[in-house]
């Protein structure tokens, strides 16, 4: 008896889900159930597919981590029952939620493929039909009853990422999303064109683990020439915060002012973690490359290598959520738990 995925689209909200009220122009929420009107061509795809959607779906701009809980809990909850999953998605906030979704789901070994649009579903020329189309098509993707791609992934106009390596640099363009430090999976053209050895080893473990506890006490903290002294040691004297992500120059580079070490060495002292990452689209960090990053090293701060700012924060957040050791958190910090860094 042939193979046939069952597919689960689970709708969070975004563009893809909109269309234009013909009274007001305003775009809104449209009824997901209504799905195959706008797109029969689902009916010729070589899966089964079904969807539910959020009671009350949300712009992406309000995703936070209790909604990131229920998008996990949602997949957990039907991981018996389908093969695949594709959750829509507002596009703002995709890369932050994949890269979420990546460490929450631990012993993965099913897709979990973002996508969304840049324009509504049933506007003339939308990309939704294509991103959906395809997402689905590769999450249907099985060889031998397993499936090919078990990770989380982000799919957007013609080409599919590892979701915590992607960040969104297009607001207009229909090639919103980039993968700066490692190439695209599979490659959309007249076939599907798969890059089979830079995709996550499959897991002999079948139980999924989901880690619904993320820790928000958290910043990213872009430097810039004239950073003032008494504005940072504001920022790093809030009492909750337990983590910040600093966005640093080039190779994690960093001012040398006594005003500004002396701030970062109080707050480390303190037991606040500080992850260095890079402002440049692409490239690594590589403390004590230059002078400029060598007090950084020596005051332990914790390198972010290549990892983009999306996933270096919400690292952080599972890793206080975990309650993970202090004396462990460097080495798990700057270690690759599920590809997100080299």
């Amino acid at each position: 008896m042939r193979f046939k995925a069952k597919i689960l689209l689970i709708y969070t909200g975004g563009t893809i889900g909109m269309s234009k009220d013909l009274e007001t122009g305003a775009l809104k929420a449209f009824d997901f159930s209504r799905l195959w009107q706008q797109i029969p061509e689902l009916e010729q795809l070589d899966c089964e597919i079904e969807s539910v959607s959020f009671e009350k779906p949300i712009d992406s701009s309000n995703m936070n981590p209790e909604i990131w809980g229920t998008i996990a809990k949602m997949i957990a909850s039907n991981y018996g029952q389908f093969d695949g999953f594709v959750v829509l998605h507002g596009t703002d906030t995709m890369s932050y939620t994949a890269s979420a979704l990546s460490f929450m789901l631990e012993n993965l070994a099913k897709p979990v493929i973002l996508t969304g649009s840049q324009l509504p579903i049933g506007d003339l020329r939308t990309d939704a039909k294509e991103n959906l189309i395809t997402a689905i098509q590769i999450a249907s993707h099985h060889d031998k009853g397993q499936a090919v791609f078990q990770e989380v992934g982000l799919y957007f106009e013609y080409k599919l990422y590892r979701g915590n390596r992607t960040t969104k640099v297009n607001a207009e363009h229909f090639k919103a999303f980039n993968s700066p430090n490692y190439p695209c999976l599979v490659e959309s053209g007249v076939h599907l064109k798969w890059n089979s050895h830079l995709l996550l080893p499959h897991t002999d473990i079948q139980n999924l683990k989901v880690h619904y506890q993320l820790d928000a006490q958290v910043l990213i903290l872009k430097l810039f020439p004239g950073i003032c002294g008494t504005v940072l040691q504001a920022i790093l004297g809030i009492p909750t915060l337990k983590g910040i992500v600093l966005e640093t120059y080039g190779t994690g580079n960093a001012p040398t002012s006594h005003s500004f070490v002396e701030s970062l060495q109080q707050a480390i002292h303190k037991g606040l973690y500080v992850i260095n990452v890079t402002q440049c689209s692409s490239g690594s960090v590589d403390m004590g490359h230059y002078e400029t990053s060598r007090e950084l090293k020596e005051l332990g701060v914790i390198s972010g290598k290549d990892i983009t700012t999306e996933a270096a924060i919400t690292k952080l957040m599972y890793l206080l959520g975990k309650n993970t050791p202090k004396n462990d958190f460097k080495l798990a910090f700057e270690t690759s738990l599920r590809g997100e860094m080299n």
